[in-house]
């Protein structure tokens, strides 16, 4: 049995780099194929009798590993200056914007169409209204450096406020006073325990020897993450946090003492613990993506009902994402319109409100379909970015006002 896993897992990894190979070549959402393949994995292993019921539990843990991951794989690759202080403004903007412009839609929506109380539609309308930075920072990996950041910068973002936004409804059960008192009291918190364990991380780092220095590290910070959620915290804030300090440890009033204890072969350390968190958060990211298409009931996907409502959140999520980059005026506007995927954050938050019973039958299929309708159209962003060749700095046309 332990040969058979060890096939499996390893032939898991190989498919799950073929297909990421295959999708950058062909400008094809990675997420789709591995989704794809999970789903195909399914319909071969039934008729066999192959029983996985065991993956079950795997896929929101996994899920959580990659989002953790990838949010700080993201935070290592920013720098913060000055001079980005106005990208950085705009892609908070635009991630708060979007988050409350499609929250409220969907609960208008859920409300009507499933007939859903105001608090339970507020519970799964949260879930479709965060940017998924799981496949939205990959789907920008081509991007020229600054829509890239804004991207980063955005669904990172609008993952932390999606994440503290539902577990503190969650816990106020509708109670408009304790939710309020909870939002804000988690994120003050979330934020005090960022600035003390950032410069932690970055004192760390530079001492620790041996073969073995990185893994304390992560281990470190996944433990943060878990105590965290458990004390329905933004641990993701976090993350961010300590990854941007790692990155950028000029920022803050600690600088001087940063540097006091920076090493100078640093940046080469630096480089060698990006490179292990961009293998672990490829091999999470693949494994959960490949689960949940196994772990997917295509019956749920064939409904008519899941197929209006994906659709009905489809025509939501863009119609206002255009508006809201109009309004903003933000160069590559016609390319980044289309990244604004709904994916790993989506079912793990879906999946918690199922979990506390506020989901009152919404179908599962309804959530599939959005996240690969939403991935499968990244793969237009690229097609709308200008020749390689433009002038260094020129950026597209603002987008025509709606209706104009």
């Amino acid at each position: 049995m332990s040969d058979v896993a060890i096939l499996a897992i390893a032939g898991l990894l190989v498919l799950a780099y073929l297909l990421d190979h295959a999708g950058r070549r062909y400008k094809l959402p990675s997420v789709v194929l591995l989704i794809g393949s999970g789903i195909a994995l399914r319909q071969l292993l039934d008729p066999t009798g192959v029983d996985l019921k065991w993956i079950d539990p795997l896929v929101p843990v996994l899920g959580t590993l990659g989002l953790l991951l990838i949010v700080l794989e993201g935070a290592l690759d920013l720098t913060v200056t000055r001079e980005r202080a106005r990208l950085i403004v705009v892609s908070a903007s635009s991630a708060l914007l979007g988050f409350a412009v499609t929250l409220a839609a969907f609960t208008a929506l859920f409300m009507a169409v499933r007939e859903m109380a105001p608090v339970n539609a507020i519970v799964v309308a949260i879930p479709f209204a965060v940017i998924s930075s799981a496949v939205a920072i990959p789907s920008a990996s081509g991007f020229p450096k600054e829509p890239r950041e804004f991207v980063v910068y955005e669904s990172s973002l609008s993952d932390i406020l999606g994440v503290l936004v539902f577990y503190s409804w969650l816990n106020a059960a509708g109670n408009p006073r304790d939710f309020a008192i909870d939002l804000v009291g988690g994120g003050a918190v979330s934020l005090a325990i960022a600035l003390l364990v950032a410069p932690a991380m970055f004192f760390f780092i530079n001492r620790l020897e041996g073969h073995v220095r990185f893994l304390p590290l992560i281990a470190g910070v996944v433990f943060l993450y878990g105590a965290g959620k458990a004390l329905h915290l933004s641990p993701l804030v976090l993350v961010l946090g300590c990854g941007l300090l790692l990155n950028n440890p000029h920022l803050g009033h600690w600088s001087r003492r940063l540097s006091a204890v920076r090493v100078k072969d640093y940046d080469q350390t630096l480089k060698e613990f990006k490179g292990l968190v961009a293998e672990l958060t490829f091999a999470a990211k693949s494994f959960f993506f490949l689960l949940l298409g196994y772990w997917t009931d295509l019956a749920s996907m064939r409904a008519v009902h899941a197929w209006a409502l994906a659709a009905a959140v489809f025509g939501v999520v863009y119609l206002s994402r255009y508006a809201i980059l109009w309004l903003l005026r933000q160069p590559y506007a016609r390319a980044l319109v289309w990244i604004a995927p709904r994916g790993l954050i989506t079912v793990l938050l879906f999946l918690a409100a199922t979990s506390a019973g506020m989901t009152a039958e919404f179908p599962l299929g309804a959530v599939m379909l959005t996240v690969l309708a939403t991935s499968a159209a990244t793969a237009l962003a690229h097609r709308a970015l200008k020749p390689a060749s433009a002038p260094r700095g020129a950026a597209e046309a603002p987008l025509e006002p709606p209706g104009g």
